[in-house]
């Protein structure tokens, strides 16, 4: 279910901005006003930056807290810590914030805040759920203008607007303050969200490597430059190259635009963008292709090491798919999804490995000889990694053995002339994957008479796989974002560039098999 983007209402801020606490005196309680954009109060809060995205409420979620304030209903209390500087941390409660300020700034992820933090370059599919939440907001409970407007114009506004206004002023949400020094604070924000809902080992990490190479251009990748700069430390020149840089590996992840059902094989490499699992797959992979790069782990100061892990990141991002010489174009729908359209990120982690060891032992060529072949077993096959996945507990455990599976393949189809069936069966019989079971697939039993969006997913994926366009080299599918217009007749052999000397190839196959 889509949630709502309500990540810009709470600017970010570094959380140990000053060692010692603001001994002014503090609020006990804010009310709807100290919310507005141009309010002192609102001025002053902010998020530590290492704090999760605000984006895990549903548009009835947020609208049932509006609702909830509204009716003077019990909200927790916002837990609060102050710098020394005047800024005031929300250490727990920053959903519940930010939902109110979305009602009364009329910004639920596509409004004046949140367009000045991406630049105003607000992704579509957060527009749709911003203006799904409006207008759930405006039939429930109205819009925060109404309720001003009710009170000097009571005959302009619905009945029980007019009601709900006359409260509104006496309705406060109670503060509560963490006392002690910005470690404390740090302290207390990772036992109370520990607590309500645990962090993932890997979000945990990413957390953790905020001010580290890899961290940084993680966030960097996910927000494509946008968004809050945990690089603006760093010089002007690096940071340029920075949001350059992940502008750059963000469109190779995440154009096109996935939507369901699947009704085009133009998918994106990474899956959704707008997900609360992008995060953790962008960091993964720049640990995964950054793996021999000492520097990723280091604490950044001028931006250099980011810089590092990000140039590797694209070069390899570059490979599995993009317009660039180097790119083999593997296409989405054969690698990194199901027969369904469920995005598989063990499948995208394992072929990036796979990669990464044919780069490394410069076997690209190996690749291409059998690639055909070797594609049509990974659609026939497609349960495989499913179960090595099962056997081995989990991605983490199972991706090298995946990856072995993919090496595997490769080896005997070089072996046995890309005889595909004789292939398989000296794989399965090898002992690392003697659990595998052909005659086992992953399809649900359906018993509705409407068709499923995985079921209409599935129909399109097999019927446009069998008629894709094949690269007329290695005759291996080819993917929209991956094409390359090859001369028959080379140019420097006289050929023209007329259309009977024209044909479809993949980059890689174009400049470095032909040639």
């Amino acid at each position: 279910m889509a949630k709502v983007y309500l990540d810009a209402l709470l600017p970010r801020e570094d959380f140990d901005i000053d060692e010692s606490q603001n001994s002014a005196k503090k609020k006990e309680s804010f009310s709807i006003s100290d919310l507005r954009e141009d309010d002192f109060f609102y001025s002053t809060l902010r998020k530590p930056d290492f704090q999760r995205e605000t984006n895990e409420w549903t548009p009835e979620k947020v609208c049932e807290l509006v609702k909830s304030f509204i009716n003077g209903e019990l909200i927790p209390a916002v837990i609060l810590w102050r710098s020394k500087s005047g800024y005031n941390f929300v250490i727990d409660g920053s959903h519940r914030v930010s939902s109110l300020i979305a009602w009364i700034n009329n910004d639920y992820g596509d409004g004046p805040i949140s367009k000045l933090a991406f630049d105003g370059l607000i992704p579509e599919e957060q527009i749709e759920i911003a203006n799904k939440t409006r207008k759930q907001i405006e039939k429930e409970i109205g819009n925060y203008s109404d309720f001003q407007l009710a009170l000097k114009y009571p005959d302009k506004v619905r009945p029980d607007i007019v009601i709900n206004a006359k409260n509104l002023g006496a309705i406060a949400v109670q503060l509560q303050w963490v006392e002690g020094d910005a470690d404390v604070a740090e302290a207390s924000f990772f036992k109370i969200n520990q607590q309500a809902a645990k962090i993932d080992p890997t979000e945990l990490k990413l957390i953790q490597s905020r001010k580290k190479a890899n961290g940084v251009a993680s966030r960097a990748i996910i927000k494509g430059g946008k968004g809050h700069q945990y690089w603006s430390k760093f010089n002007s020149e690096n940071i340029k190259e920075i949001v350059k840089l992940s502008e750059e590996i963000n469109k190779v992840f995440f154009l096109p635009k996935l939507k369901n059902p699947v009704k085009t094989l133009d998918l994106p490499i990474g899956g959704k963008g707008y997900s609360t699992q992008s995060p953790l797959l962008i960091f993964e992979y720049v640990n995964l292709v950054n793996k021999n790069n000492l520097n990723i782990s280091k604490d950044d100061l001028d931006g250099g090491f980011t810089l590092e892990a990000l140039k590797r990141s694209r070069k390899i991002a570059y490979i599995i798919n993009a317009n660039h010489i180097s790119s083999l174009g593997l296409h989405p729908a054969v690698y990194f999804y199901s027969k369904t359209g469920r995005h598989k990120t063990a499948s995208f982690f394992a072929i990036t490995d796979f990669i990464m060891e044919l780069e490394t032992k410069k076997k690209f060529k190996d690749f291409i000889k059998v690639r055909d072949k070797f594609e049509d077993i990974l659609i026939d096959y497609d349960f495989a990694v499913q179960q090595i996945l099962r056997h081995y507990r989990g991605s983490t455990n199972a991706l090298p053995h995946i990856k072995n599976f993919y090496l595997s393949l490769m080896t005997e189809l070089l072996k046995n002339h890309n005889d595909k069936e004789l292939s398989v069966k000296n794989v399965l019989s090898k002992e690392e994957f003697k659990f595998l079971k052909i005659n086992e697939t992953d399809d649900l039993i359906i018993t509705s008479s409407t068709f499923s969006d995985e079921t209409k997913s599935s129909v399109f994926i097999t019927e446009a796989l069998n008629n894709a366009l094949r690269c007329k080299i290695c005759n291996a599918r080819i993917h929209t974002n991956s094409i390359s217009f090859d001369h028959k007749q080379r140019k420097e052999d006289g050929g023209t560039g007329d259309i009977e000397n024209a044909q479809l190839t993949h980059p890689y196959c174009n400049s470095a098999v032909k040639n």
